[in-house]
């Protein structure tokens, strides 16, 4: 059985840290029905077998290069500046609220995204 299996959800949101990640996978409806922490290879693996959906992640220096590696996936990426999504959380602040928060803020429909550039677009 393979660990961390990506279980059938609408929404991911990722919560990014420098070594490990935190997701949370929601359904239809907004309700939680996976949580995952991981390194970085593992999350990638993760997106590699998941069947495309949103994924979504705060704007940060690394969302660039991973949101351009999960859409190579067939995944949606949305990436959404952070003063956004503190709205959407429901406690303190940790990790996991992070991500299920995230999920929350790229549903919405009048949410505001940065967009994911190609390598040529990104400033040296």
């Amino acid at each position: 059985m393979v660990r961390n299996k990506p279980r059938d959800a609408e929404v991911y949101g990722v919560d990014i840290g420098k070594n490990i990640f935190h997701v949370i996978g929601v359904n239809a409806d907004g309700t939680p029905i996976q949580r995952l922490r991981c390194r970085r290879e593992t999350l990638i693996q993760f997106f590699q077998r998941a069947a495309p959906a949103v994924v979504g992640m705060e704007a940060c220096p690394g969302s660039q290069w991973l949101a351009r590696k999960i859409q190579s996936f067939r995944h949606t990426v949305k990436i959404v500046p952070a003063q956004f999504v503190k709205p959407y959380l429901k406690s303190n602040k940790n990790d996991t609220l992070d991500a299920e928060a995230i999920a929350e803020a790229v549903t919405r429909p009048t949410m505001r995204f940065v967009e994911v550039k190609a390598v040529d677009q990104i400033d040296t």
